[in-house]
C-alpha cells in the first residue's frame, strides 16, 4: 500500500510520519541508518498497529465491554477487538492535517467533528508535534474538549523500540513501584499493588524470553534501554503517570507513556483510586510531552 510520507530530520536522526494514518510514526532511525524504533516495511503497512509508533486519544488502551458510565450517563462505544473491547481511542487510523514548521519539526492536527463515525460521543480536537534537535526526538500531544459538556479524557503514545542490537537484548530500567492484577483480557481487576520481584525493573533487567503485557504506575517518567555500546532514554512529563510494557510478537518492545490506567473510566466509576482519569470541561485541554534521547555510539 502506498502512503504519503512526511520526513523530518536532524544531524542525529530521521523521522518518517504517515499523516493519513493517524499521524503515526512509520520509522525513526539514527543518522547511520540503524533503527531506533522498530523497522517497518512501508509497503506492508495497512493500519497504525503495524507502524513504529501511534497516538492514543481521547483515551489509552482498553475499555471493558466498550462501555462505561460518566456523569450518570451510560456510554456505549463500538467494539473494536475480537474479545469485546474498544481499544486505543479513535484517531490512530484517521487522516490528520499537516503543518510543516521546519525541516526538523512537524505539526499535525485532528478534529473529531470532521468524522461523523468517530467512536466517541464528545467532540474533541487534538494536536501532535514532532521535533528533532540534537540527539533528541520530542513528541508533544494535546487533547482539547471541543464539546459543550464535560468529558472523560486521557492520552498516550505507543512506540515500539528496536530491541535486539547486534544480537544483544538490552537492559530495561525504570522506576515504577506499583502495577495491576489483570484478567484474561488484560484488564485491571482492582487498585494497583506493589510490584513483585519478577515484575520489578527498578534495578534493571534483561527482558529475555519473558512475555510481558503489564501496566505500571507511580512511574517517575524515565525508562532506559542499555546495550553494550549505546543507550536509549525515554523521558515523559508527569501527566504520563502510567507506563505500559509490552513484548510485541515481532520481537520489538513497546514502552508506552500513558496518562491513566487501562479501563480507568470503569475503575473510577467503581471507586478505585489512583487510576488518574481526567475530566475536561468544555474548551479545556490535556497535554503532555515525551522525549527519546540517544546516548553512546549509534554511528554504525
Amino acid at each position: 500500500m502506498t502512503h504519503r510520507i512526511e520526513t523530518v530530520s536532524s544531524e542525529a536522526m530521521t523521522l518518517d510520519i504517515l499523516p493519513n494514518l493517524g499521524a503515526s510514526v512509520l520509522g525513526l532511525r539514527a543518522a547511520s541508518g540503524r533503527p531506533v524504533m522498530r523497522a517497518v516495511d512501508p509497503e506492508s503497512v495497512e493500519t497504525s498497529s503495524q507502524c513504529a509508533c501511534f497516538t492514543l486519544l481521547p483515551y489509552s488502551n482498553r475499555i471493558r465491554d466498550a462501555r462505561f458510565t460518566f456523569g450518570g450517563r451510560e456510554v456505549q462505544l463500538r467494539v473494536t477487538t475480537k474479545d469485546g473491547l474498544t481499544q486505543h481511542g479513535d484517531v490512530r487510523n484517521r487522516p490528520w492535517q499537516v503543518t510543516r514548521v521546519s525541516d526538523a519539526q512537524l505539526r499535525c492536527d485532528f478534529d473529531s467533528r470532521a468524522f461523523p463515525d468517530v467512536n466517541w460521543p464528545w467532540a474533541f480536537t487534538a494536536r501532535v508535534e514532532y521535533v528533532l534537535h540534537g540527539p533528541h526526538l520530542d513528541l508533544g500531544v494535546t487533547l482539547t474538549n471541543a464539546d459543550t459538556a464535560e468529558m472523560p479524557a486521557g492520552l498516550g503514545l505507543h512506540p515500539y523500540f528496536a530491541r535486539r542490537q547486534d544480537g544483544e537484548d538490552p537492559r530495561l530500567t525504570f522506576d515504577a513501584p506499583l502495577t495491576y492484577e489483570t484478567d484474561g483480557r488484560s484488564l485491571p481487576t482492582g487498585p494497583a499493588r506493589p510490584v513483585r520481584p519478577g515484575e520489578d525493573y527498578r534495578m534493571g533487567s534483561v527482558v529475555g524470553e519473558r512475555q510481558v503485557d503489564r501496566v505500571y504506575t507511580a512511574w517517575d517518567g524515565v525508562a532506559r534501554l542499555d546495550w553494550a555500546e549505546r543507550s536509549l532514554i525515554l523521558t515523559a512529563d508527569a501527566v504520563y503517570s502510567h507506563l505500559v510494557v509490552f513484548t510485541a510478537p515481532d520481537g520489538s518492545l513497546a514502552l508506552e507513556p500513558v496518562s491513566h490506567a487501562t479501563d480507568a473510566f470503569n475503575l473510577a466509576a467503581r471507586g478505585v483510586g489512583g487510576t488518574d482519569m481526567r475530566t475536561l470541561a468544555p474548551g479545556q485541554s490535556l497535554a503532555g510531552a515525551a522525549r527519546i534521547t540517544l546516548e553512546g555510539d549509534w554511528s554504525c
